[in-house]
């Protein structure tokens, strides 16, 4: 069977004000390199074939290029961001939608993910073979609770619950039509979105616990530590 063509967005448009560094953390440096370049490589590794599209915040635009410049590394097509993350995706979702066809697979990246499994997502990519999207998941270790209005709270069974990962992958054609539809608050993911539209068939592929987001300045040092085993 043919692969269809990739496209990578790859979002990294946050200002990172609560990271609690003097820059957001996708330029923040792991083992001599930015994150985002690291997740930029990795995403080329997995899947040499494809476009990527990275998405910045503009204030950081001629940042980015500078420091392109000083490591000497090749940037993707750039799309500006919006205020949410939904924006940011939409608008890398309306830069590429006219020219990709219908077959093609676009994934969805957090570009402060820089270790970056090349068999996971090709289990994700694979899935969208035969669904409309696939996501990355892992099973959730720590007790969990569920919190109501009044204050209270009640234990729950966490086996029932996983923790979602990226890359998302869609069906290109599905994924555009559904960041037509109008902003919504339970849009927590590019997979909320789909099933907003009602293509409510997202398999669930085994994720990577090395995938970490890094969101404190610590994780920085466990990403380091998972390169190091690369």
């Amino acid at each position: 069977m043919t692969t269809p063509p990739i496209y990578n967005i790859i979002v990294a448009a946050g200002k990172g004000t609560r990271f609690g560094a003097e820059l957001p953390k996708q330029f923040c440096m792991l083992n001599e390199l930015p994150i985002l370049m690291h997740t930029i490589n990795q995403m080329r590794i997995a899947l040499p074939t494809s476009k990527i599209v990275v998405v910045l915040n503009r204030d950081f635009v001629d940042f980015w290029n500078e420091l392109c410049d000083k490591f000497q590394f090749s940037s993707p097509q750039i799309v500006i961001g919006g205020e949410t993350r939904w924006q940011s995706v939409k608008n890398a979702i309306d830069s590429i939608a006219e020219a990709i066809p219908d077959n093609s697979t676009i994934t969805i990246h957090d570009g402060a993910r820089p270790i970056i499994d090349k068999q996971m997502v090709a289990r994700t990519i694979n899935a969208t073979l035969t669904h409309s999207g696939a996501i990355p998941v892992i099973p959730v270790t720590d007790s969990i609770r569920q919190l109501y209005h009044d204050g209270t709270s009640c234990p729950v069974d966490r086996s029932c619950y996983r923790a979602v990962q990226t890359p998302q992958a869609f069906q290109a054609h599905k994924l555009i039509k559904a960041y037509t539809l109008p902003y919504c608050d339970s849009f927590t993911d590019d997979a909320s979105v789909l099933a907003a539209a009602n293509f409510n068939d997202i398999a669930l592929v085994e994720g990577d616990p090395k995938n970490i987001k890094i969101t404190h300045p610590s994780d920085i040092k466990i990403a380091a530590i998972y390169m190091s085993e690369q």
